[in-house]
């Protein structure tokens, strides 16, 4: 496996070249990722090139549409699924909303849905309101100590009744990495499908969803170095039997049965420049010259390496601190790099004096206040999030690990 080239990396981002971000070290990635060049020129491109309805027959729309069509392949191949069950959305939000619309239709009062208490309130919220139709809602608990889901727990849960399993592939604050494929296969010998919020995983390698078994699997681009879209896998099983969210004329088709709205068609083409990244780090490590699915694959196993490699020496200077407790597990090969941490004071205080150390991070709930409280952590006190990915270098940890040093 390659070592990953830092220098290579961060030359794809212009925000590391920006003269007003010298000094300042990028620890809210969980928030919302730096966007690569490869995205940015494709989103120039066809506002300057292509900025008309697409699909018409003059040869600036077809190339338009040819770039929105590009996006969706190639995308839905690193993942492992095929064309049709991709779709972009505003957001995630959004996208889970719809969702949620969908199944409320589709479900007879008395049937249950299975939710958990980790999730960011996006894949908890809007499946929950179902319980207004009548629909029973199951909630998968945490450990209260450590923050973790124990897919027995879940069996417990299961009966006939349940038609849906909602779980995060990891968790905005406790940031343990849930075991997909596993999970999904308890929910599918027991007859429900499953949905997946990997918005804090997916910016650290997309995954191969045909391999997790997830019917739904959601994430969010301007997490994973693009535009601000949602996107949004549905295998084609489930997504022929949802009722149709969109237009009539639109439900048969997949890619756009569960998108109400009209896209937008520029941030969709840009990003197809998360799959040109991917292909660079893959080539410029020596990776397979294969599918862009054995080119996500490699470059996934790629960030990780650099990612835990990172990890590990923050979660060591965390755990070992008497005034703070670390959510979740202390093992880097566990979990994703976004560490919130407890702390006996406000922490988007903490997060205000780490700024003066150069360290742009955040404190507060982070929308994830169900697994907070279930903790016994106080949201309004929050906690310090500090997440960082591939792009992160050594020195910014360095600079982290001074600065925490300097404010804890």
């Amino acid at each position: 496996m390659s070592t990953l080239d830092i220098d290579f990396v961060r030359a794809q981002f212009p925000a590391f070249s920006e003269p007003s971000l010298q000094g300042q070290a990028f620890f809210e990635n969980a928030g919302g990722s730096y966007t690569c060049k490869p995205v940015l020129d494709r989103l120039f491109r066809y506002y300057t090139e292509r900025k008309v309805q697409p699909y018409a027959p003059y040869e600036a729309s077809r190339l338009a549409g040819a770039e929105m069509d590009e996006a969706r392949r190639r995308l839905a191949a690193i993942l492992g699924v095929d064309t049709d069950e991709l779709s972009f959305g505003p957001s995630t939000t959004q996208n889970t909303y719809v969702m949620a619309q969908a199944f409320r239709q589709w479900m007879q009062p008395g049937e249950a849905i299975i939710v958990t208490n980790q999730d960011h309130e996006a894949n908890s919220g809007p499946w929950r309101r179902l319980a207004e139709d009548g629909i029973e809602v199951r909630e998968w608990q945490i450990d209260p100590e450590t923050g973790s889901l124990d897919p027995q727990d879940l069996a417990n849960l299961l009966d006939d009744k349940v038609r849906l399993v909602c779980f995060p592939h990891c968790s905005n604050v406790v940031g343990e990495i849930n075991p997909v494929a596993e999970i999904t296969a308890i929910a599918h010998a027991a007859g429900a499908f499953v949905c997946v919020d990997g918005v804090s995983y997916a910016p650290h390698g997309l995954p191969n969803v045909d391999e997790l078994g997830a019917d739904i699997y959601l994430f969010s681009a301007y997490k994973t170095y693009g535009p601000h879209q949602g996107c949004m896998v549905v295998r084609r099983k489930l997504g022929q039997t949802l009722p149709n969210q969109a237009h009539f004329f639109n439900g048969d088709v997949l890619y756009k049965r569960f998108t109400p709205a009209g896209p937008d068609h520029a941030q969709i083409a840009a990003s197809a420049g998360m799959a040109d990244y991917i292909a660079a780090l893959s080539v410029h490590h020596g990776g397979p010259d294969g599918s862009d699915t054995q080119r996500g694959a490699f470059v996934h196993d790629l960030m990780r390496k650099h990612e835990v490699s990172l990890l590990q020496p923050l979660l060591d200077a965390v755990s070992n601190r008497n005034a703070v407790r670390l959510i979740g597990t202390a093992d880097a090969e566990k979990r994703a790099p976004t560490v919130a941490l407890a702390l006996n004071r406000n922490a988007e205080e903490v997060a205000g004096e780490l700024a003066t150390h150069g360290i742009m991070a955040g404190g507060g709930d982070f929308y994830a206040g169900r697994p907070l409280q279930a903790m016994g952590v106080d949201p309004a006190q929050g906690v310090l999030r500090v997440s960082f990915t591939h792009y992160t270098s050594q020195q910014e940890i360095d600079q982290l690990l001074n600065a925490l040093d300097a404010v804890l």
